[in-house]
């Protein structure tokens, strides 16, 4: 079964999202911080992660950096979400930072199922 780990630090995102990704088939892990994140990628390695940027302990962009520099985990396609760009600006200013994909909160589920298919493909199940 394919893998996600989902990576917020609002409790109804972890839910709601989670709830959707597994009900399309997929294996869902959820961390709540950075550094939680770091160990279950290195624990579960995911196919893909969907990750916020903006977190209370090590932030998205430091936690993507770290993935990248483990051989472990830097072939790991990563989805940043974040609350600090509008919709506007997503489409205007693209929906990548190097080969990542940028999706602004708030955003629906079918937004990140249809990345999510986009990068690993549909579930397995």
């Amino acid at each position: 079964m394919k893998s996600i780990l989902l990576v917020d630090d609002e409790k109804d995102i972890l839910e709601s999202l989670g709830a959707s990704l597994r009900r399309s088939g997929y294996r869902v892990f959820t961390a709540p911080t950075g550094q939680e994140a770091l160990d279950l990628a290195k624990k579960e390695h995911p196919q893909i992660i969907v990750l916020d940027l903006i977190l209370p302990d090590v932030d998205g962009s430091e936690v993507a950096a770290r993935l990248l520099r483990d051989p472990e985990t830097r072939d790991i396609p990563v989805i940043f979400l974040t609350s600090i760009m509008r919709k506007e600006e997503q489409k205007t200013e693209g929906t990548q930072i190097g080969s990542r994909c940028v999706v602004a909160k708030p955003c629906r589920p079918e937004e990140i199922l249809a990345l999510v298919k986009d990068h690993i493909g549909p579930s397995d199940s």
